[in-house]
Parts: structure tokens; sequence; C-alpha cells
């Protein structure tokens, strides 16, 4: 994973996550820190819960902010090269601004792709805190498309948008100046497509046997077995294999209902399911 608006790699931040030591400032080492916690409970969050949304800010900020985990109490704008292009709305409106919110996603029939979209892009119009929103929204779409279907756990937005950082910003600008969020859902929705597109080319290595991909998730099953709390890095350098490629082995693995998580990402451990006989 890495993080819009910090320099570390994504070397750095699987060193991070390894606790190796690494040089930074202490703003991007506790900015790494806190997205780690809070994307260890992606797959756990309830994505229409508002209670667990203030739970992840808090998790991401509570290094950086005091008020890590409650909404803002001062206005705020957003800048841009051409000076501020959005101010937020009143912080005494947020409360009743984010709680109408959640009952729309609570509520609405729009497919969660669409969903995440249009959530991302009214949670950063509302720019709840004060600081920490545009790794919020991106956290909370990561959440509701994790929902809509699990490979997303390896495809965190966060990443999605490292590689889209200007457009990213414009699409917001756009949408904002045009008064909804066609525009922004329109650019999230290509550079998904993008991704996932990326993601299955590099995935599918050419002149290799049909049976290599079983044979492999055997292998996963048995490294699991032996050591419950493996890493999917841990796993990816026993096999040889790119951390991308067994995570989405992983993913299909939960999915057939082979194995289960028990606990966060980083402190949990896998159980192998026994299916009945």
């Amino acid at each position: 994973m890495q993080i819009e608006g910090n320099s570390f790699s994504e070397e750095k931040i699987s060193n991070i996550i390894k606790g190796k030591t690494v040089f930074g400032t202490m703003r991007e080492i506790q900015e790494v820190k806190g997205a780690i916690e809070a994307y260890d409970n992606i797959e756990n969050y309830d994505y229409k819960s508002e209670k667990e949304l203030l739970q992840a800010h808090k998790f991401l900020m509570k290094n950086l902010l005091d008020n890590a985990g409650a909404y803002r109490r001062g206005n705020v704008a957003v800048g841009g090269v051409d000076g501020v292009t959005h101010v937020a709305p009143l912080p005494d409106i947020v409360p009743s601004l984010m709680g109408n919110l959640f009952v729309w996603i609570q509520n609405t029939d729009d497919n969660l792709l669409i969903a995440s979209c249009v959530f991302h892009y009214e949670f950063e119009f509302i720019h709840p805190f004060s600081d920490g929103n545009g790794r919020v929204g991106r956290l909370w779409q990561s959440v509701i498309l994790n929902r809509y279907k699990n490979i997303f756990s390896a495809i965190p937005i966060e990443s999605v948008v490292a590689e889209y950082q200007e457009q990213y910003h414009k699409a917001l600008e756009d949408a904002g100046s045009a008064g909804e969020s066609t525009p922004f859902i329109e650019f999230m929705l290509e550079v998904i497509y993008k991704t996932l597109k990326k993601l299955k080319k590099e995935d599918v290595p050419k002149n290799v046997p049909k049976n290599v991909p079983i044979k492999r998730l055997d292998d996963i099953l048995k490294l699991i077995k032996k050591e419950n709390n493996t890493t999917v890095s841990q796993i990816a350098n026993m096999l040889g294999m790119a951390d991308k490629t067994i995570q989405r082995d992983i993913t299909n693995l939960k999915k057939d209902g082979k194995i289960k998580r028990v606990g966060s990402a980083r402190k949990g451990h896998w159980e192998i399911v026994d299916k009945p006989r």
C-alpha cells in the first residue's frame, strides 16, 4: 500500500510493518503506522456504521491530532494550486450532514461500486475532520468495496489514488464545480478498472502449466497449517511469488471457505476450515 501525499514507498511501508528501522520524518512515519492500524481492520468494519468510521479516523490520526476520532469544531477550506478550491460546510452542521450520509448508505439500492464513489465524494465535500479527510474517505471507499467484492481488500483505494494524485484532486474539483458527483464517479470507476486490468495482467504469467495455481493453493494451505500466524509477505517469500499474487490466492481461499481469519490482519491468525464430509 502507498499513501497519497506520503513519500514512503511500498518497500518502506513493508519494513515498518515488519518492525524494521525506517528513516523519514516523524509525521510520515506516524501516518504510515496509523494507516497500518486502520487497514488492519478493513475486513471487520461495518461500512454502514458512523461510529466505526470515527474509530477508523482515530486509528489513522491518533498520533497526529489531539481530537482524533471527533468531528471538527472549526471552519476548513481546501486549497489547490490556484488557491481555495472548496469551503467546507460550517462545523455546526457537520454531524447532521454525516448522519444523513450514513442514512443514505444504509438504505441505498445503488450498486456498491457506484455507492462507494458517491460516499467518497460526499464525504470529501463535507470534510468532517480537521485533518485526515482524504485518508478516511479513501479508506471508507475501500471498506465499502470490500463488502462488494473481497478482492478489494488487496487493492486499497489509497494505493490506486497514489498513482493518479493530480487527476484525483481535479476530479473532486470538477465535481464541486458541477454541483454533483458524476465527474468524480467517472474518474474513480476508470482508475479502479485500470488497476484491476493491470493486476490481472501482472498476476497471469505466460507459459505456466495450468495446474500450478492449484498446487500453489495447496502449498499455501500447508504453510498456514504449519504456522497459522504467517503473513502474506512471508508466504510470498517462501513460494517465490509476488505479494499481490499470494493476497489474491488468500482471498480465493477465504471465498471458497477453506480458511478464515481470526482477529486483525496484523495480530490475528489463520484457521483451516474443516468442511464436513
